[in-house]
């Protein structure tokens, strides 16, 4: 049994990212994504809630250890987001916990690192304070 996404991100566990594709190495509850540039006073990140198949923004896959998240309005996410051009925020709650209590829910920051495919997590308090 794998780690729940708390104790992946605390042990610095990273995914990867291809194209419009994210692979992260844990399960999860995604309730939002928020996707923004680099932020400003002007700035307003898009919050997509929509990830079923038929979506035409985000579709979710889970592998036997791993989420897939594909991004179809997106070519190259590492291109667009990284060298701190942006971020892809996760809403989340661990895979089979409460979502309706508080203290489960939780934002977990995407970076994109800028040597390889690699992806690295932070869980944050308030993805307004960036």
């Amino acid at each position: 049994m794998m780690n729940g996404f708390i104790d992946a991100i605390r042990d610095g566990r990273t995914g990867l990212v291809f194209s419009n594709s994210l692979y992260l190495p844990f399960h999860l509850e995604i309730l939002s994504i928020w996707i923004g540039k680099e932020m400003s006073l002007l700035a307003k990140p898009e919050v997509i809630v929509d990830f079923g198949e038929e979506s035409n923004d985000v579709v979710q896959r889970d592998g036997t250890t791993y989420t897939n998240l594909v991004f179809r309005r997106y070519r190259d996410l590492a291109h667009e987001f990284g060298n701190g051009k942006g971020h892809v925020i996760l809403y989340a709650a661990e895979k089979g916990s409460d979502i309706f209590k508080p203290e489960n829910r939780h934002y977990i920051r995407i970076s994109f690192q800028r040597a390889h495919k690699g992806i690295t997590f932070e869980i944050i308090e308030d993805p307004f304070q960036l």
